[in-house]
């Protein structure tokens, strides 16, 4: 199983463990090492706890960098969204973690690969595996593969109001005429989606689409600031 693992992280992300025991160690929990005493096995709670760690300070340099002018309440509840059980445990599906967890008898049987809770705990594990085998630089490849896209494909988007953060943004130095106009609506009404573009002073700065008015509204915000964030990059 874990010599699966090894050839899929090798395949997909280009992640070769110098030391294969802590990436055996990452993905096994408590009950198959209680189940086989005798292998001396180690479970994945204390690189659990490291990852854990390595995670939030990870997504919070990023936030930093990447949204200068965020105040700190937006980058805390931002951050909270994506360090978290539920995403978590969503990332190590994406990543097809659960096929490769040794669990013992009991719990293979009770479906426990399924749990948010330990696929949180994996997900955590390995990138605690991943610091400890490789250091800093690969867990950070590796969560810009992962965590950071969902940023731009708007999967935290409920977390904060981006028109009002874009707004924030752009008036910071005085006022600026802020404009939502719709572009196209298209599908019947009950499946309707529609087109928005955000102009600032006139001079278009972003659109973006939803199910609603507002849903597409707060597309095209998340774009537009994600751009004006990108430009200052440079």
């Amino acid at each position: 199983m874990i010599t699966e693992l090894a050839a899929m992280l090798k395949d997909r992300f280009g992640i070769v463990f110098n030391n294969p025991d802590l990436l055996a160690e990452a993905f096994t929990q408590a009950s198959y090492v209680n189940e086989h005493q005798d292998q001396k096995l180690k479970f994945y709670e204390r690189v659990e706890f490291l990852g854990d760690a390595v995670l939030e300070l990870a997504v919070s340099e990023y936030l930093y960098k990447r949204y200068k002018d965020m105040p700190q309440g937006k980058l805390t509840r931002l951050r909270a969204a994506m360090v978290c059980e539920d995403s978590f445990a969503s990332f190590a599906r994406e990543c097809g973690f659960p096929q490769y967890i040794r669990l013992g008898k009991g719990e293979q049987k009770a479906r426990a690969w399924e749990r948010d809770s330990l696929l949180c705990d994996i997900f955590e594990s390995f990138v605690g595996a991943l610091y400890l085998d490789q250091g800093r630089e690969p867990v950070l490849k590796f969560v810009h593969q992962v965590i950071f896209p969902k940023l731009d494909e708007g999967r935290f988007d409920g977390v904060f109001d981006y028109k009002t953060t874009l707004q924030e943004y752009l008036q910071r130095d005085g006022d600026v005429d802020i404009d939502y106009q719709l572009i196209e609506q298209d599908g019947p009404a009950n499946e309707r989606s529609y087109e928005i573009a955000v102009l600032a002073d006139g001079k278009k700065i972003g659109q973006g689409w939803g199910h609603s008015k507002k849903e597409a509204e707060q597309s095209a915000a998340r774009q537009a600031y994600s751009q004006l964030q990108q430009s200052n990059d440079q």
